[in-house]
């Protein structure tokens, strides 16, 4: 069983523990007590680092958005015309959902909880995470548009549908078998994903009188 002697590796291991069983149960039906056998940990050493269940599901949100955070940001400041790193921030976006396919599921359950009315973590994540983001992409699609490399766009409804496209995917996925027959989360299914969503991306957003730019991220 995890102990207080290893604090970093405890702690991890409750988190991975705890998305898993978020993501399956929402909040309402989650257990403490399956977290803490499934992170091989006793339940009192996990009251030990979240001192009850709604902190613990913060703590999760926390570890869902910073993760995410980090990958988008290192791409929004990469040195790269306005084409090449909105390419670079929706690939970056794919690629961190594709590695943690869980995620949507917990960020969705957090929607449905803030439309009932009882979300607390909502206005910190929203200020932390949410915030930050639309405005670096806000004032990217602004510089894309003032250097002629984009059209017209209004950021307020571009930016949550460029998200939604990237992550409704992961959402649907069990819906996506039914319909394919396929296996939606399929590294060669992924990539064809993720080359459809740069596509969509260039071909709604870029100005179709200019050359085509190279540099896939």
């Amino acid at each position: 069983m995890g102990s207080r002697g290893k604090p970093e590796a405890s702690r991890a291991a409750i988190l991975d523990a705890a998305v898993k069983e978020f993501s399956r149960e929402g909040i309402a039906g989650a257990r403490t007590d399956a977290i803490a056998a499934r992170a091989h940990v006793n339940k009192a050493l996990l009251y030990y680092y979240f001192k009850d269940k709604e902190t613990l599901y913060g703590a999760v949100l926390d570890h869902v958005f910073g993760g995410l955070t980090a990958a988008i940001m290192e791409a929004l400041a990469r040195d790269l015309p306005p084409r090449e790193k909105i390419l670079a921030y929706a690939g970056a976006h794919f690629d961190y959902i594709a590695q943690h396919p869980l995620y949507p599921r917990i960020v969705q359950g957090e929607m449905m909880r803030a439309g009932r009315g009882g979300a607390p973590h909502l206005e910190r994540i929203a200020k932390r995470y949410f915030q930050p983001l639309f405005t670096k992409l806000a004032a990217l699609l602004r510089e894309g548009e003032v250097k002629g490399e984009f059209r017209a766009v209004d950021a307020l409804h571009f930016i949550p549908s460029m998200i939604a496209m990237i992550v409704f995917y992961f959402t649907s996925a069990p819906v996506m078998r039914i319909m394919s027959g396929l296996d939606p989360l399929a590294p060669e299914v992924i990539a064809q994903r993720r080359a459809a969503i740069l596509d969509f991306i260039s071909s709604a957003l870029f100005r179709r009188d200019l050359p085509a730019q190279g540099g896939r991220p």
